[in-house]
């Protein structure tokens, strides 16, 4: 078993949203598809690129509906998957440079937590934590200019994420289609892996 990243193009006729980390099904294909449009990360047994693969995703009935197809791209557990997460502040008081932020942290620990972080704004300015103010989480900053009243402050944070291990052997096979209804759900060979941002 290792993590291998596949590129992935998003199938024409699959229109339902699909989350982060939900439940897909990847079966190998026999010749390669078109080119694809954005990677998915999994745990599954090691396989060459350029492998092609189909994506299902099992509906509550059932069955099978094609979400997507692509390529291996490598297997390669050195590859960062990285989850960001923006925290937002709003400026309190401004003198030219200089400003004090509020709503970004909640206490002073935090702040001297962050300080060594880079900060942004929503036009264009850049600056850095000077020190905390008081005990409620304000905080003195420095930007590389004028910063305006109604600028939105930005600290954007940064983790490394793994795929979540939900490997199972083997998939129940979709139900037939036929006049009858659906029969007996059989054992299908493709294992089933969990899709990873």
């Amino acid at each position: 078993m290792s993590v291998l990243n596949f590129v992935l193009k998003k199938f024409p006729d699959f229109t339902i949203p699909v989350q982060s980390k939900e439940r897909l099904i990847f079966h190998f294909e026999r010749f390669m598809p078109q080119d694809g449009a954005f990677v998915a990360t999994v745990f599954a047994p090691v396989t060459f690129p350029p492998a092609p693969v189909l994506v299902f995703k099992e509906s509550d009935s059932g069955e099978h509906d094609l979400l997507a197809t692509g390529s291996l791209l490598s297997v390669d557990p050195d590859r960062l998957v990285i989850k960001r997460i923006v925290l937002s502040g709003y400026p309190f008081k401004i003198h030219r440079k200089l400003a004090v932020i509020r709503y970004m942290f909640f206490n002073r620990e935090d702040i001297l937590w962050f300080k060594p972080v880079e900060l942004k704004t929503k036009w264009g300015r850049r600056g850095h934590i000077k020190e905390p103010l008081g005990t409620h989480g304000h905080m003195k900053c420095i930007f590389d200019g004028h910063l305006k009243s109604q600028d939105t402050v930005l600290m954007c944070l940064y983790k490394r994420v793994y795929p979540k291990w939900t490997f199972e052997p083997c998939v129940q096979a979709p139900p037939p289609v036929n006049e009858d209804g659906p029969q007996e759900m059989e054992e299908s060979e493709g294992p089933a892996f969990s899709m990873f941002d």
